[in-house]
C-alpha cells in the first residue's frame, strides 16, 4: 500500500467518526466508530503497519504526545489544580472500586493471576499494559501477556458510551441552572482565566512581555513548548536511579509551571496552529495498537475480558457514587471522572467537547459548560491512566 493511499483511508475514518458524532450527537463517540472501523480493517485488508505507512511511526507520536501534554499542562492553572482536589479524590476512589471488586468477586470466577493481569492496564494506558504483557510473558503465562494487551485495546468500548451519556446529562443539568441564573457567580477560575487570556493577548507572556507580537511566530511557539518537553524528559532521566516517574506526568506538571511563570501562553499549540494534527497523529498511534487484536485471540479471552471490564466498571460506579455523594458532586460527574481510568488522554478531551458542542450552539454557555467540565476529565485522566496505572502495574507485576 502506498503511503498517500494509507494516509487518505486512516483520515477517511477519523473523519466518519467526527461525522457519526455529529450525526447522534455526541451519543455515539467518534473515537468508538474509529476503534470499530479500525478493527475491521485489521481483520480485513489493512496493512498491519498502516498508521506508520501513512507516516505516523511510533517516534512521531510520541513527539506529538510531548507536545500535546505539555500544552494540556497550559489549561490547568495552579490555582485551579488546588481546585480540583476532589477530582483527585474521585478518580483514586474509582480504581479502588475497580481493584476491590475485581480481587474480591473477578478472582473468585476468572483466577487471580488473570484479575493481577487486568487491573493496571484496565485502569492506565500503554504503558501499563506493556508492563503486564512483559511480566506475564517472563512468568511463561502466554495468553495473560495477550489479555493484557488486549484489555487495554478493549476498554474504552466500555468507557466511551458510558461517558458520552454521564457527560450529557452532567451537561444538561448545568445548562439548567447557568439559564436559570444559578451557575454565574461560581463560574470556576478556569473561565475567567479563558476570559482574561482573550482581553490580555500575549500579556501572559510575562517573561516575553518586552518582546515585540510579530516575533512571537509560529515555530517560536513550537521551541518553547517543545523545550518545556525536553525539560521534562530530562527531569525523569536524572530521577530514574531515585524514583520512576513518566516523563508525561513531568510534561503536564511542566506545562502548568510554564504557564504560570509566563514562559508559555495558554492553549499554545492551538495557536501555533499544529493542535489538530497532533492530535490526529495520537488518536492514529492509538488505533495502530488494534492491530494485536486478533478474531481468534478475541475469542479466546472473550469471557474475562467482558467479565472482567463489567465487574471492574460496577465498583468504579459504586466507589465514585460514595465519595461524590460526600464531597457534594453529582453522581454523573464523579462517574465520567472515574471511567476516565479506561482511556484518558485524549478521548477524555474529545468526547467532553463533542458532548459540549451537542449541547449548545450558544459560545458563553459553551464556555461556562466547558470550564466546568473539561478541567476535572483532564485531572482525571492524567491522575488515572498516567500516574496510578503505571505504578499499580509496578506493584502487581511483582505477584506473577
Amino acid at each position: 500500500m502506498s503511503q498517500m493511499l494509507a494516509l487518505v483511508i486512516v483520515i477517511l475514518i477519523l473523519f466518519i467518526g467526527d461525522f457519526v458524532a455529529v450525526r447522534t450527537k455526541a451519543w455515539v463517540p467518534s473515537i468508538f466508530i474509529c476503534a470499530v472501523l479500525f478493527l475491521i480493517g485489521y481483520w480485513t485488508f489493512f496493512p498491519k503497519e498502516i498508521v506508520s505507512i501513512a507516516g505516523i511511526p511510533p517516534v512521531v507520536a510520541v513527539m506529538f504526545m510531548y507536545l500535546l501534554i505539555t500544552n494540556m499542562g497550559t489549561l490547568l492553572s495552579l490555582q485551579e489544580l488546588k481546585n480540583q482536589w476532589k477530582t483527585v479524590v474521585i478518580a483514586l476512589s474509582g480504581i479502588l472500586g475497580i481493584i476491590a471488586l475485581l480481587l474480591g468477586v473477578g478472582s473468585f470466577i476468572f483466577g487471580f493471576k488473570t484479575i493481577i493481569v487486568a487491573i493496571p492496564p484496565l485502569v492506565g494506558g500503554v504503558v501499563s499494559a506493556l508492563i503486564m504483557s512483559e511480566g506475564a510473558k517472563e512468568a511463561g503465562l502466554a495468553s495473560l501477556s495477550v489479555f493484557a494487551i488486549v484489555i487495554y485495546v478493549m476498554q474504552g468500548f466500555a468507557g466511551y458510551p458510558l461517558t458520552s451519556v454521564m457527560l450529557k446529562k452532567e451537561g444538561k443539568r448545568l445548562l439548567t441552572q447557568y439559564r436559570n441564573g444559578q451557575l454565574v457567580v461560581n463560574q470556576s477560575q478556569a473561565a475567567k482565566e479563558v476570559a482574561a487570556a482573550s482581553e490580555a493577548g500575549t500579556v501572559e507572556l510575562k517573561l516575553f512581555k518586552k518582546m515585540p507580537e510579530r516575533y512571537n511566530t509560529e515555530f517560536f511557539k513550537f521551541f518553547r513548548l517543545a523545550f518545556v518537553g525536553f525539560l521534562a524528559y530530562e527531569v525523569s532521566t536524572l530521577l530514574a536511579p531515585i524514583v520512576s516517574i513518566s516523563p508525561f506526568v513531568l510534561c503536564l506538571l511542566f506545562g502548568v509551571i510554564a504557564k504560570s511563570i509566563g514562559f508559555l501562553e495558554k492553549q499554545v499549540l492551538q495557536k501555533a496552529n499544529g493542535f489538530g494534527l497532533a492530535i490526529m497523529a495520537l488518536m492514529l498511534f492509538i488505533f495502530d495498537g488494534l492491530k494485536q487484536a486478533t478474531p481468534s485471540m478475541m475469542l479466546e479471552i472473550l469471557f474475562p475480558l467482558i467479565g472482567t471490564i463489567v465487574i471492574g466498571v460496577v465498583g468504579m460506579y459504586i466507589f465514585s457514587f460514595v465519595i461524590g455523594k460526600v464531597l457534594k458532586v453529582s453522581k454523573e460527574m464523579a462517574f465520567a471522572v472515574s471511567l476516565t481510568a479506561l482511556y484518558g488522554f485524549p478521548a477524555d478531551y474529545i468526547i467532553t467537547n463533542e458532548v459540549i458542542k451537542s449541547l449548545t450552539n450558544d459560545e458563553k454557555e459553551r464556555e461556562v459548560l466547558t470550564s466546568h467540565m473539561l478541567p476535572p476529565m483532564l485531572v482525571g485522566g492524567f491522575i488515572t491512566v498516567t500516574i496510578v496505572s503505571v505504578i499499580l502495574a509496578g506493584i502487581f507485576v511483582k505477584f506473577l
